[in-house]
């Protein structure tokens, strides 16, 4: 009996002490849950900067005759002198509109999807709108020509020269872009973008151009007939773009970015005005010739750069709170 006693008081205790040992304080550390992992869905504002240079530096410039002097005793003279002005005033030039740019973007991103056979956890599609101004566009050309005056009926060493020049730049460029790409880590984007580029074009075109008479017989001068033209052209184009990029979430609201595009804003078209040259014989003071000479340049080129966005993440999950 008193066996039993004494067993039964010592399972008493030993059941207290365990009770007790459970309500002291422990020294594990909290259970801190993993940070969720970053999103890319929301707005964001953003830096860019890089370079840009041209696909097509061509500016042709194209003379043709317009008007003829009608006396008969004239018609020879004019037909050829109109004939050599018109080559003298044709000009194929080169200048690259490419430059260092620099400007800011704003977008939306919608983030999507579990990914393509394995590869990334998520989609990320949007949309994008940037604009930038171009530094050090432009180039300038002068290219001079000759078209030989035929003997007869001119006297040997009788010909007409012209002298042209061309400038061409791209001021400033944006584009509207929609944007779609694949996570291949939660922070990594590579995504595909194309959609609408517009860009401020200008361009000029002047024209010098002296016929050279050593008799004097046709051009008012004893030596040189000198005369010239000048036209330009400056608006917004608006035209197409594509690219791809890839973009790196550093950090919960920051991600930089490298892209590149191509861009075409079309060709452009302008008139020069009209050149000739009046004579001094059969009818005094009125045109042997007139010629008018026309400008043609295309704008597209490449973009390559760099840029930094602050994603404002308001779709972002609230953090989660371990309970104890």
């Amino acid at each position: 009996m008193k066996k039993i006693l004494l067993s039964a008081t010592a399972l008493s205790l030993a059941l207290t002490a365990s009770a007790f040992a459970a309500d002291l304080p422990t020294k594990k550390a909290p259970i801190v849950p993993p940070p969720p992992p970053p999103t890319w869905t929301g707005f964001y504002v953003g830096l860019n900067a890089g370079g840009s240079f041209s696909d097509s530096t061509s500016v042709n410039v194209v003379s043709t005759p317009v008007f003829l002097n009608s006396a008969p005793a004239l018609v020879p003279f004019a037909g050829n002198a109109a004939a050599a002005a018109a080559l003298a005033g044709t000009a194929f030039l080169s200048n690259n509109t490419g430059g260092f740019l620099g400007g800011g973007q704003i977008g939306y991103n919608y983030q999507f999807g579990s990914g393509l056979g394995g590869f990334g956890s998520a989609w990320v599609a949007g949309i994008e709108a940037d604009i930038q101004g171009v530094s050090g566009s432009g180039g300038s050309q002068w290219v001079a020509s000759g078209g030989p005056l035929p003997t007869p009926p001119f006297l040997p060493g009788s010909a007409i020269i012209g002298l042209t020049q061309a400038t061409k730049s791209l001021d400033y460029i944006g584009t509207v872009r929609g944007r779609i790409g694949f996570l291949f880590t939660p922070t990594f984007l590579l995504y595909g973008t194309g959609g609408l580029a517009y860009g401020g074009v200008s361009s000029r075109t002047t024209q010098l151009s002296a016929a050279i008479d050593p008799t004097a017989v046709l051009f008012p001068t004893a030596f040189t007939s000198g005369w010239g033209t000048a036209g330009s052209y400056s608006d917004t184009r608006v035209g197409w773009t594509a690219g791809a990029g890839l973009e790196w979430m550093f950090a919960p609201n920051w991600s930089a970015k490298v892209e590149y595009l191509y861009y075409d804003l079309g060709s452009i078209t302008y008139n020069n005005g009209f050149t000739g040259s009046f004579t001094n014989v059969v009818t005094p003071g009125q045109p042997l010739f007139l010629n008018t000479s026309w400008t043609r340049a295309r704008f597209n080129g490449n973009i390559i750069r760099a840029g930094v966005n602050y994603h404002f993440n308001w779709a972002a999950p609230a953090p989660v709170l371990a309970k104890y």
